[in-house]
């Protein structure tokens, strides 16, 4: 990671210092539920890296109540605490999702007086008959291909204890469900997970990251997140094989060498353009850093120093 000036660098071997209770409240079979695709994560990769991460987490829970409740004192109103907000951004196929998964689960566990939601930003893409009309179809994934405004005032709302509705994405039809919201009813803790969480689009005053109490990136060489790409496609094709309502059923019944350069196709010209011109320049905007290495083993974190 470069510029890493305004960042503690933490190796895995000293991070997992950080927590010494060694308990970790979930079993081998709940995790599996927990993972993505083809992702890889263990008990030991909960104990090491993410219940340091859910003490530390905690402790930014404590410090935002505080300061809210010294700015209601300041203004002499009454303290009405606000939703704590977890952002979690990152590449297509970095695990992304299963970090959020974790967490909330964890959190939960950790936190039971805490409500723990969480969605995802995809739900926020225009729907496909909208992108057609914008003429965006082929920029699905990059910013434009949002729609930011009613994002904002999403995580507006529920900054502000209101009840939010977030609409949900289908990667099974590869589209918006029509009519069908997810409920965002005064959380203690949201999480909110998306490639885009961090990006500055242009034209807008606001941004999603002005409302988080606390970031993190998850982070891989390229090299090895187009590695995970193509491994995750190839379990798609199979989930597909059988399921003619999936996107990739026909992809999935036909030549394989004809879907796999389709998907290579997309990972040059939308993934990979996505991740340098868009994605990986929110890197240094994140509080944590998770860096992962071969077999998605988090080896080094970059902690925000200030």
């Amino acid at each position: 990671m470069e510029n890493q000036l305004n960042y503690y660098k933490i190796p895995r071997s000293e991070w997992r210092q950080f927590y010494r209770d060694h308990y970790v409240p979930l079993t081998s079979r709940e995790l599996m539920r927990l993972k993505s695709l083809n992702d890889v994560i263990s008990l030991q990769d909960v104990e090491e890296i993410y219940m340091p991460l859910v003490h530390l987490l905690g402790m930014r829970m404590e410090q935002q109540a505080a300061k809210q409740a010294n700015l209601a004192e300041f203004l002499g109103i009454e303290n009405k605490p606000t939703p704590f907000i977890l952002g979690i951004a990152g590449s297509v196929a970095v695990g992304k999702s299963t970090v959020a998964r974790l967490l909330s689960d964890l959190l939960t566990e950790i936190f039971p007086d805490k409500k723990v939601q969480q969605i995802t930003t995809d739900g926020f893409l225009y729907s496909s008959k909208e992108l057609k009309a914008k003429h965006l179809l082929s920029r699905k994934g990059f910013p434009e291909s949002y729609d930011m405004e009613s994002l904002i005032k999403f995580i507006n709302d529920v900054k502000n204890g209101l009840k939010a509705k977030a609409p949900v994405y289908s990667h099974q039809i590869y589209d918006r469900i029509e009519g069908k919201y997810d409920v965002i009813d005064k959380p203690d803790i949201l999480i909110l997970e998306g490639i885009n969480v961090l990006q500055l689009p242009e034209n807008q005053q606001i941004y999603v990251s002005d409302f988080f109490d606390f970031s993190i990136y998850v982070d891989a060489d390229e090299k090895l997140i187009e590695k995970w790409y193509f491994e995750r496609f190839d379990l798609i094709l199979e989930r597909a094989k059988k399921d003619p309502t999936n996107y990739y059923y026909g992809y999935a019944q036909g030549d394989r060498d004809v879907a796999h350069k389709m998907a290579g196709q997309v990972w040059q010209d939308v993934n990979h353009k996505n991740l340098h011109e868009y994605i990986l320049p929110t890197r240094n905007r994140a509080d944590l850093v998770l860096t992962k290495g071969e077999n998605h083993l988090v080896d080094e974190l970059f902690l925000r120093k200030f």
